[in-house]
């Protein structure tokens, strides 16, 4: 009785060691040669100082800066989470109507004003850090004119967007979007 528990016990620390220890040593140690930045975090450094990460969207509330897709986990990154309300639910349909009004709003659009769908709704994480290029086009007045900008600088604004579009993921996957930190660390540069 006792050889089969002793055996039994060997191969538990043996698979602890190899699945607690060799392994994600052994992944980890890959990542940091093959794509370091990406396996620390993806990290923005401003300065020589952290802005963000460019995979975790977070709030920009000043009108001097794009606004970040809705999250239903104030971009919390230990619960993310969505509202987990279906499509029935009338509260999911008040809070979607009550984000438009305030998008149109905020960006001092026309009441009619068809707004994204990304700017309504919340992404099933809470964490998206993207938002549609014609959500980034729908608050160009507004930055426009917060910041004072020339007919020259808005083109330049113009152009900063069109750099900050990514496509589709491999041509099919998702839709274009624009990384909302990455576009607005680059917007305090534009002079």
């Amino acid at each position: 009785m006792k050889k089969p528990l002793f055996i039994a016990i060997k191969i538990l620390l043996a698979f602890t060691f190899l699945t607690g220890v060799v392994y994600p040593l052994t992944i980890t140690g890959i990542a940091q040669l093959v794509f370091p930045h990406k396996a620390n975090g993806s990290i923005v450094m401003i300065n020589g100082q952290p802005r963000g990460s460019e995979l975790i969207g977070q709030t920009f509330n000043n009108p001097h800066y794009f606004s970040s897709r809705p999250s239903a986990g104030d971009y919390n990154a230990v619960p993310s989470s969505a509202s987990n309300l279906g499509p029935t639910s009338n509260s999911l349909k008040i809070m979607i109507e009550n984000r438009r009004q305030a998008f149109i709003a905020f960006n001092h659009l026309p009441a009619n004003t068809v707004v994204p769908n990304d700017m309504a709704t919340a992404s099933g994480s809470g964490l998206d850090p993207h938002i549609s290029p014609e959500s980034a086009y729908l608050q160009m007045n507004r930055i426009c004119s917060v910041r004072g900008y020339s007919a020259a600088q808005r083109q330049l604004l113009q152009q900063l967007i069109v750099k900050h579009t990514e496509n589709a993921q491999f041509g099919v996957l998702g839709e274009p979007r624009v990384n909302v930190l990455a576009l607005n660390c680059d917007l305090d540069l534009l002079k």
